[in-house]
């Protein structure tokens, strides 16, 4: 090996550095995740700069509020906590083929059409490959930049050249940095890449998207600390089969984290879908047994979404339990509560439970939905179609509060329905609601027979 350079080992998920390979990672203990990497020694016996910063009080420091730029996207701007703040890095993950560098596109569209200067770069496709992509979405003009590059120094470069106010990086882990001798991809050149360009964010006041690839299990490929250098994580969620995608934020330093975008895929590009709760119950079966409608919130958005369950006779000795768009075992928990206490003989029965359209929900006020959803089934019981149910069950059988009832009764009335079946103890919260019929329960068996 020539010299100046040694070899590490770097763990893939979460960025652990070891002079020797080790099976399972002290870090985050994972099996099998350490790669080999040589590394310059040069580089890392820089010294660094003192800092000659003096500590402050908290009393000194001003505080003024964040400027944000509307991205043009009432979905995304959400999800964001009202827009883009100046000289943030944004960190956009999620499948292949899941739309990604679409709504980036769609992004850069319409901040260029609003007159700011965009600069879009890419390490995967040539330009004529992103024309073809941008004429589908409409027209452009000249403040959108094109740059097809992978080398770092070069991107620095042409952002202190061209000075632009937003710019997308497509994707992280085609970039590299000169001075990390690793392949493009490697732990180390993740994390390098990731740092210059937090320094061209922070320095030059540029907002800047980097879009990740991400692993089978789903979270952004490379160290973990990649997601602690960002400013905003984004997941874009969604079956490549359906045509709804939703966006999710689990990590954002300017706004909430618990909001969500849905989109729509059409041939046009990503669109809008404003109201969730009437995308989801479209196709909603009449007068069948085991569909009840139930209300979940993403943040502060009420989603009124349809829950599905068929209950049969188990041909075996084990019966088969299957859920689908929500947990597996907490289905398993309110099916032995309704044997407990609500007296039906489900161990001899066959159970699958489903969020239909393929989103995935595990909040808690699905239990009583669930339950109903499985009730109605057992019994071939047809729930009315204009019924809505919320709340959480207890071990006991006992239906306990939720947050927010308020916020989803009135979901609930502006989407036509007229009966909705409530936890008793948000009975003081959610007050009168005209034109709806409030029932509430305390037990699970007065839940069932709200239903009959």
């Amino acid at each position: 090996m020539a010299k100046g350079k040694k070899t590490v080992f770097f763990c893939q998920n979460c960025g652990y550095e070891s002079v020797k390979w080790m099976g399972q990672c002290p870090g985050c203990q994972q099996w099998n995740t350490f790669v080999e990497e040589s590394v310059t020694e040069a580089s890392s016996g820089k010294k660094q700069q003192r800092s000659r910063k003096q500590p402050v009080s908290l009393a000194e420091i001003q505080t003024e509020k964040e400027e944000r730029t509307a991205t043009g996207i009432g979905e995304l701007d959400r999800v964001l906590g009202g827009g883009i703040v100046g000289g943030s890095l944004l960190l956009v993950g999620g499948d292949p083929g899941i739309g990604k560098s679409t709504l980036l596109l769609q992004v850069c569209r319409l901040l260029s059409l609003a007159g700011k200067k965009v600069l879009y770069i890419s390490g995967e496709e040539s330009l004529r490959q992103i024309k073809l992509r941008a004429q589908r979405l409409g027209s452009f003009n000249d403040n959108l930049l094109l740059l097809c590059e992978t080398n770092l120094t070069d991107i620095r470069e042409a952002a202190q050249k061209q000075k632009p106010e937003i710019m997308v990086i497509d994707s992280i882990q085609t970039m590299y940095n000169e001075d990390v001798s690793s392949a493009p991809g490697s732990v180390s050149q993740v994390r390098e890449s990731t740092g210059m360009l937090l320094q061209i964010a922070k320095g030059m006041g540029i907002s800047v998207f980097i879009v990740g690839h991400v692993t089978k299990d789903g979270s952004v490929a490379g160290p973990r600390v990649l997601e602690h250098m960002v400013d905003t994580v984004l997941y874009f969620e969604g079956d490549r089969h359906a045509s709804y995608r939703i966006l999710r934020s689990v990590k954002n330093r300017f706004g909430s984290t618990n909001e969500i975008g849905v989109f729509e895929m059409r041939g046009d590009g990503l669109a809008e879908v404003r109201n969730p709760s009437e995308f989801m119950l479209s196709g909603k079966p009449q007068g069948a047994s085991g569909s009840i409608v139930a209300c979940s919130m993403e943040g502060t958005r009420p989603i009124l979404i349809e829950v599905q369950a068929l209950v049969c006779r188990s041909s075996f000795g084990i019966p088969r339990r299957t859920a689908a768009g929500t947990d597996f075992n907490r289905v398993n928990l309110l099916m032995a509560v309704l044997e407990k206490r609500g007296r039906m003989n489900l161990s001899e029965c066959d159970a699958y439970v489903n969020i239909a359209g393929g989103i995935k929900m595990t909040e808690p006020a699905l239990d009583l939905a669930i339950l109903l959803a499985i009730a109605s089934s057992y019994r071939d019981i047809v729930i009315p179609d204009r019924v809505v149910a919320f709340g959480e069950v207890g071990l006991s059988g006992e239906v306990r509060a939720v947050s927010m009832a308020q916020q989803r009764v009135r979901e609930a009335k502006k989407l036509g329905f007229e009966t909705v079946i409530l936890p008793r103890v948000c009975e003081n919260t959610v007050g009168k609601a005209e034109g709806v019929e409030l029932v509430f329960v305390s037990t699970i068996a007065e839940a069932v027979e709200a239903i009959r």
